[in-house]
């Protein structure tokens, strides 16, 4: 879908980026839900964050890659999902994809959303943030946490939920490089957890 949308529209170079973003997400509970054990999700991980690294160093499927500001963003993500499979899978696959769903959904509309409505926006070490773009990531952070939260017992409280998204939101700020991508999801996953030991 990426590369289709990178032919279809290659001056939104955003788009087939955030399009890979959002759709990795997904995989995670999927995992989960398959019964996936460790011993098969953790190097399936970790090769894919090789592949993320080679694919920022050489740029063999743009797509990924091609956008106008320098990030390692795609290979933090993948790092990021790495690090929770091994701290956490799958004992605690939730905080997992408490982590995981957050930056994929989150980040990803919130990237969509902040730069494709005109919003008021300001610039934090050299990155551009708006109203819209900060308001789709709490929104949709605390979105995705009230969902797992129904679907997993015991589940956080709301005031728990509102700080997870609220700090979620605050490391979204902070993105140079694209460090949110580790930032987020760890920060997340480790809130979620220490919240359902």
């Amino acid at each position: 879908m990426a590369v289709v949308a990178r032919r279809l529209w290659p001056e939104r170079r955003e788009l087939s980026r955030k399009i890979v973003h959002i759709g990795t997400g997904p995989v995670v509970p999927l995992a989960w839900w398959l019964g996936i054990t460790a011993a098969v999700a953790i190097p399936i991980a970790l090769l894919a964050t090789l592949v993320a690294l080679i694919n920022h160093r050489w740029r063999l499927l743009p797509a990924v890659e091609d956008i106008e500001r320098h990030s390692y963003g795609t290979v933090a993500y993948g790092l990021s999902i790495s690090v929770l499979l091994i701290a956490f899978w799958p004992d605690h696959a939730d905080a997992v994809c408490a982590g995981v769903l957050v930056m994929a959904c989150a980040d990803g509309l919130a990237g969509l959303i902040g730069r494709g409505i005109p919003s008021a926006s300001w610039r934090l070490w050299g990155q551009r943030k708006s109203i819209l773009g900060t308001l789709t990531m709490a929104l949709v952070s605390l979105l995705v946490l009230i969902v797992l939260a129904a679907l997993t017992s015991p589940s956080p409280p709301l005031t728990s939920l509102l700080i997870i998204a609220g700090l979620a939101t605050v490391l979204e700020q902070l993105s140079w490089w694209g460090i949110d991508n580790f930032s987020v999801p760890v920060t997340v996953a480790i809130c979620w957890w220490s919240l359902n030991p």
